[in-house]
């Protein structure tokens, strides 16, 4: 059984209890970082340890709808994609 993810107000907790700071200080914290992210993500935004936040472009491709097996275009499109660290992956799945 699979427990569940963290949620923010349990995140903004334990960086507070972590840093030694207020839950509100520990908020303005996260909130900083995630605006900062979005406005460096199409230069490239590492979290050193953590991973990068990447804009990739997607080449148009082709697909098949599911309900009726109909073969369809896909048209290119630009995504974001965040790039897991080497050190979190090791972390997170041991190698064997």
């Amino acid at each position: 059984m699979a427990t569940k993810a963290m949620t923010k107000s349990q995140l903004v907790s334990l960086l507070a209890e972590e840093g030694e700071i207020t839950k509100k200080q520990a908020a303005a914290v996260l909130a900083a970082l995630c605006e900062t992210a979005y406005k460096e993500a199409k230069k490239g935004f590492t979290i050193p340890g953590l991973g990068k936040l990447v804009v990739v472009k997607r080449k148009a491709r082709m697909g098949r709808n599911p309900a009726t097996g109909e073969a369809i275009k896909i048209p290119a499109k630009t995504v974001v994609r965040f790039r897991i660290a080497k050190a979190c992956k090791d972390a997170v799945v041991p190698a064997k």
